[in-house]
């Protein structure tokens, strides 16, 4: 079988072997082998569960972690300030951004719209938790990385062309690309902003602050220069694995990593618990991303918010993709002479692309990113080790590790 250099620990040979098999996004980890924080939970008697109920570890003593209130959480202590920043942006930008959160329909009137999983905010609450600080210490990072993550998604749907998301017309279909575009770039303008604010309102010193900002912008430069590629390869008959995992590591996880240490960096934390909270976000970037690849194919669009077939219609080259090109067989082939095919790019009708994810599926591309997925969210776990944090802020940790890979939106 024909291998491209990313072969190894995920090759498509052997994906299928221990993967939940045919349930679209939901990664079966718990057979992986567990890091020591999950090993340490299992010796306590302890559990987390996540929004599925899935356990890991053993029988329950104390209250499992529950997801839903972590998020809650961050979106009470993170929605106030987060208002105050886009409340800065002169007219119509204010109103456009306002729109995108899902605070506002399009006519202006207040709405309770879906504005995102917040796992961004949680993250940075919990890295400020990690060292020993008040959540609250993470809120300034929280609203930050929020807001640089929303300009992303503001540019993503208008060079993707998505006319949904959240459930709603993307916001460059109601208030045009211009507006769209500009107030991305405010959204990113105002990240470094409120971190700067952090250091004149004393939640954080200046230093501080100024590594902070650091992080995040040499994040905001790796997303860009990520969502360079993804666009690229849309335009490419084939990319390799390691290319794509490349394009990821950019794209997704370089922002999860980032806010997996923004409040840690806030708090004052030296560049060695720092480090490792970044490799925890980096990996579960990677993990988040190849779960966002399968449903971005396989996902119900009642459940995702987002088209169905959409990746397939602009031709990403996602890990399903690359893997199922790199494998070599029949099914493999035959992908790639369809995706050579210049006929009907972005036209192909349900049958067509229907027809394409089958391929993907036989070729091995699907189990293989299922098992990439579990395989980055066990490295995940493994660098919370380094840091020594208290027990209840490592189990919120692993909750949300859980919670980005076991999930169907």
């Amino acid at each position: 079988m024909t291998r491209g250099p990313a072969a190894g620990p995920g090759d498509p040979a052997r994906a299928g072997r221990s993967v939940a098999a045919g349930r679209t996004g939901l990664i079966d980890i718990a057979s992986a082998r567990p890091s020591r924080a999950a090993r340490h939970h299992q010796g306590e008697g302890k559990h987390v569960e996540s929004r599925t109920g899935t356990a890991v570890g053993g029988t329950a003593h104390a209250e499992p972690v529950s997801v839903p209130e972590l998020l809650a959480r961050s979106r009470t202590l993170c929605t106030p300030p987060l208002k105050a920043a886009v409340a800065r942006l002169a007219a119509p930008m204010d109103t456009v951004a306002a729109y995108h959160f899902g605070w506002i329909d399009r006519d202006g009137t207040p709405s309770a719209g879906d504005g995102g999983k917040a796992v961004r905010p949680a993250l940075a609450l919990l890295s400020a938790q990690a060292v020993g600080a008040p959540s609250e210490a993470g809120v300034p990072g929280g609203v930050a990385v929020e807001l640089v993550h929303n300009f992303s998604l503001l540019h993503d749907d208008l060079m993707d062309g998505d006319e949904t998301r959240r459930h709603r017309a993307t916001a460059w279909t109601v208030f045009g690309p211009a507006q769209a575009i500009l107030v991305g770039d405010a959204l990113a303008t105002l990240g470094t902003e409120v971190l700067l604010d952090a250091a004149t309102s004393g939640d954080a010193s200046a230093t501080d602050a100024a590594r902070a900002v650091r992080l995040l912008t040499t994040a905001t430069r790796k997303l860009i220069d990520g969502q360079a590629m993804d666009v690229a390869f849309e335009q490419r008959d084939s990319v390799t694995v390691n290319e794509c995992l490349e394009m990821e590591g950019g794209k997704t996880a370089a922002l999860l990593a980032a806010a997996s240490a923004i409040g840690a960096v806030l708090a004052g934390a030296d560049d060695r618990v720092s480090g490792a909270l970044e490799r925890y976000g980096h990996h579960l970037g990677l993990a988040f991303q190849a779960v966002d690849d399968l449903l971005g194919i396989w996902g119900a669009t009642e459940v995702t918010g987002k088209p169905h077939w959409g990746d397939l219609r602009q031709r990403k080259k996602s890990l399903p993709v690359a893997a199922a090109l790199a494998e070599g067989g029949a099914a493999s082939r035959k992908l790639a002479e369809q995706l050579a095919d210049p006929t009907g790019r972005g036209e192909e009708g349900e049958p067509e692309l229907a027809a394409r994810a089958a391929l993907i599926e036989e070729a091995g591309g699907r189990a293989w990113t299922q098992e990439e997925a579990r395989r980055q969210h066990t490295t995940a776990l493994a660098a919370l080790d380094e840091v020594p944090m208290p027990d209840a802020v490592r189990e919120h940790f692993v909750a949300l590790a859980e919670f980005v890979v076991v999930r169907e939106r």
